[in-house]
Parts: C-alpha cells; structure tokens; sequence
C-alpha cells in the first residue's frame, strides 16, 4: 500500500466551526462541497503572522487544500473564494444552519446541491432576506438531500400560512432524526424572538 497521503487542492468549502488545538494550531470543521464535512487541523493558524489565521473565517466561501487519509486531515492552504458580510440579527440564523449541518451529515458525505443551497442561503441572509423563508428553504433542501424529505414539491415559503405549516412538521422531522438533540443556536433564536415581542407589545 502507498504511504502517500491524498491530497486535496482547492476544494469549495465554508467553515462551520474550529476549536482551538495546542497553543498555535486550530481543529477546524469544514463544509466542502465535493467532500462533505471534512475534519483538518490548521497547523500554527493561531499565529499572529499566519496566512490562514485572517482566512479561516466563518460564513465567507473558501477554496481550501488539505492532505491526509485519516478521519483528521492536515490543512495546507486557504483562500478566500467570495465575501458575504453576514452581520447583526443574520448571524444567529447562520450559526443555526451550521450547527444543522454538523449535527445531521455524517462525515465526508458529499451533498453537493445542499452545498449550492447553504451558499445560496448565506447570500441571503447577508442581503437581508426574511430569516423565516430562508431557513425554511434550507432546512427543506437539507431534509431532501439527506433522505428525510417528504416527498412533495417545496412550499411557498413566502405564503405565512405555509410557511407556518411546514415549519412545525420539518421541525418535528429534524428533531426525529437529531434524535431530540437540543440545538443551542434555536434557543437563542426562540430567546430573542420572545425578547422582540416582549419590547414590542
């Protein structure tokens, strides 16, 4: 057998999460969209003079490199592949989608079209789009992709009345299958929504 590790050049990919590991180096989780999520350790990220440090960002495409055929593979490069300036109330809902995307996909399981939707979501939210019906949208794609789907064409998130309706029953199949895991980013949302209406009435 070759001991020559595989490597891969380039590959679309969004951070989903990284932890700090050692004093210079971070564990980061990567959403790629030719290899699902993807474990790597950036090796001296943490360094203030480190080329990946500033890269390594969330919510922004990334063209990623990496080597390794253990579960763990070994970041060697990063660049930036796009910007969308996700800020203020947009961020909970980002985090939301990435913490979907850790919890339900098993790793290096590719979904390239759940991929196009996350990118598209992103898009979104930083242009200020309803957080209602672009949650919705991905959370649909995600069941779909996933083999969860209900086998309907997708609603019109933009009608309230559905998009209340499909909300609870996608609601209800995510946490099925989360296997009634809390997601921390849903509380904080459901906490600040609650906050709003306070202030409001």
């Amino acid at each position: 057998m070759s001991r020559r590790k595989a490597r891969v050049q380039e590959a679309e990919a969004f951070l989903l999460n990284a932890y700090p590991w050692s004093e210079t180096s971070v564990v980061a989780h990567v959403f790629a969209k030719e290899h699902g999520v993807v474990v790597a350790v950036g090796k001296g990220a943490k360094r203030p003079y480190s080329v990946m440090r500033p890269i390594l960002s969330h919510f922004h495409p990334l063209l990623l490199s990496w080597s390794g055929q253990g579960e763990v593979k070994t970041l060697t490069r990063a660049e930036y592949n796009g910007f969308f300036p996700i800020q203020g109330r947009a961020l909970m809902p980002a985090w939301y989608m990435n913490e979907l995307l850790l919890k339900f996909l098993a790793p290096e399981d590719p979904h390239p079209e759940l991929f196009d939707m996350y990118s598209e979501c992103l898009r979104e939210l930083a242009e200020g789009l309803n957080e209602n019906i672009v949650l919705r949208r991905f959370e649909w794609t995600l069941l779909e992709q996933t083999g969860y789907g209900f086998g309907d064409p997708q609603p019109d998130f933009y009608d309230p009345t559905q998009n209340l309706h499909w909300r609870k029953r996608m609601r209800q199949r995510l946490d099925e299958q989360l296997e009634q895991r809390e997601l921390k980013t849903r509380d904080v949302i459901q906490s600040l929504h609650r906050l709003v209406r306070a202030h409001q009435e």
